[in-house]
């Protein structure tokens, strides 16, 4: 039976687990929503995506709480809460309400929290969070559209959250290892405290903080502590993981929805070496054509290598999609689109896709019937491939703001094979096809990704 389950709050986040764990050496298995039955084969580890980071909290709670009783029927007894790295949340929710239904459910004194990911460059100091050394309201997440972050002290973030009682596990204490911080745990579960934020600047204050998590029901927080905890239990389990799964061959494609920076650099990247096809919003929503042209204008350049559809996220295209169709609506679209897209891309013969952005993978996942993946070799810290029996496809889900300028590139030559068709030669400029499918001049997709893990 699995060792840990865990329960993210979005698909990408939900990835960047899973591969971490694999990375880990802990085999995983990652389902999206609730499955109906039971796995097969079982797994070391397995992780539910859910979609409940801006759902309302009565909906994320009954969600979780759906997969948290899956889980135990499989015969899990250790379960993580899986949130961003950046604590995305609002005022009223979702991690408290969350963690705290969980607790109930598992009969939990509480969990110890740490969203911290050093290699990606958040770190937890005093309780507060940084971002590339930055407290997180300067960051870029201070106007996020869905969860603006304007206070960097987790503990006053967390305790607007939940009535119960929210502690520090100050980095002094952490830095004196396993035992001194399991003996402060204890400390604050004796004085009431459930819900505990944990400090770590450094990969290994994970590791420290999983081993005095020890045997607990719950814990919470990002990707790393999730896979150093699972780690942990596989070790004290003497398991390892299982082999590796065997991509499979065929076309390569790339949908990107998210309005990210660091998503707009990696097309830019991949613009210069292969095709991209941008789709405006505001047609994708008056004409269902679009769609069809689309996929005639990679038909013909699949051949030839990877091709790349995106919508356009400039800031003014999107200004332009929300007021014509409002902001919910201009989301909506491009999501539906590129789920459509993904159907009709497999359809020509696509085997190897990835997808940027949290909504859009969602989208895509649904559209395609994807219920589970096996987890494969990893791309850039917090992406790994991932593998789907039914659909046979390669399937990459990237976070907006994750992996460096060349992503997509170094996506499909970690599964390219000597001779495949793929690459053009460095400097050979991919063709713009700005209007080709009559749809392509500039499009705003309305969205703003909401998740950096």
């Amino acid at each position: 039976m699995p060792l840990l389950g865990c329960i993210a709050d979005d698909i990408t986040g939900a990835t960047d687990l899973a591969g971490a764990l694999v990375r880990r050496g802990v085999a995983t298995t990652q389902v999206f929503g609730v499955p109906e039955g039971p796995l097969d084969p079982d797994p070391d580890a397995v992780v539910v995506a859910l979609k409940t980071r801006t759902a309302p909290p009565a909906e994320a709670r009954e969600l979780a709480l759906r997969a948290c009783r899956w889980l135990r029927s499989q015969g899990v007894q250790h379960v993580y809460l899986k949130y961003c790295s950046t604590f995305d949340s609002v005022p009223e929710g979702n991690i408290g309400p969350v963690t705290d239904a969980l607790s109930e459910e598992l009969g939990a004194a509480g969990a110890v929290h740490c969203p911290a990911y050093p290699a990606n460059g958040r770190t937890l100091y005093l309780g507060h969070l940084f971002v590339e050394g930055a407290l997180l309201s300067e960051s870029g997440m201070a106007d996020h559209p869905l969860t603006p972050m304007r206070d960097p002290n987790l503990l006053r973030v967390l305790g607007e959250q939940t009535a119960a009682a929210v502690g520090l596990l100050p980095f002094d204490v952490v830095d004196r290892g396993p035992d001194a911080s399991a003996e402060r745990l204890r400390g604050l579960a004796a004085d009431g405290v459930r819900h505990v934020i944990a400090d770590a600047v450094r990969d290994a204050d994970l590791d420290t903080l999983a081993a005095a998590a020890g045997d607990r029901p719950l814990n919470a927080g990002g990707a790393p502590f999730g896979a150093a905890w699972g780690a942990a239990l596989a070790r004290a389990a003497g398991v390892a993981g299982g082999a590796a799964p065997v991509p499979p061959a065929g076309g390569s494609a790339v949908l990107a929805g998210s309005a990210s920076r660091a998503t707009a650099r990696q097309v830019a990247a991949f613009a210069r070496r292969h095709p991209v096809l941008r789709l405006d919003a505001r047609e994708l929503a008056a004409d269902g054509g679009t769609v069809g042209e689309a996929l005639a204008w990679a038909g013909r350049r699949l051949g030839r290598g990877p091709v790349l559809i995106a919508a356009d996220t400039a800031p003014e295209a999107v200004a332009r999609a929300q007021r014509a169709l409002g902001r919910a609506r201009a989301a909506a679209v491009v999501e539906e689109a590129m789920g459509r897209l993904a159907v009709g891309l497999t359809a020509l013969g696509v085997r190897r896709l990835v997808v940027a952005g949290g909504e859009t993978s969602g989208a895509v996942a649904e559209a395609l019937g994807v219920d589970r993946v096996r987890i494969g070799p990893e791309i850039c810290t917090g992406v790994p491939w991932t593998f789907s029996a039914e659909p046979h496809v390669a399937l990459a889900f990237k976070s907006g703001n994750f992996g460096g300028d060349d992503f997509f590139l170094d996506a499909f030559a970690r599964l390219a094979e000597p001779g495949e068709p793929g690459e053009r030669e460095p400097g050979e400029r991919g063709e713009p096809a700005a209007g080709e499918a009559g749809r392509a001049e500039r499009a705003g997709d309305g969205t703003v990704e909401g998740d950096r893990d």
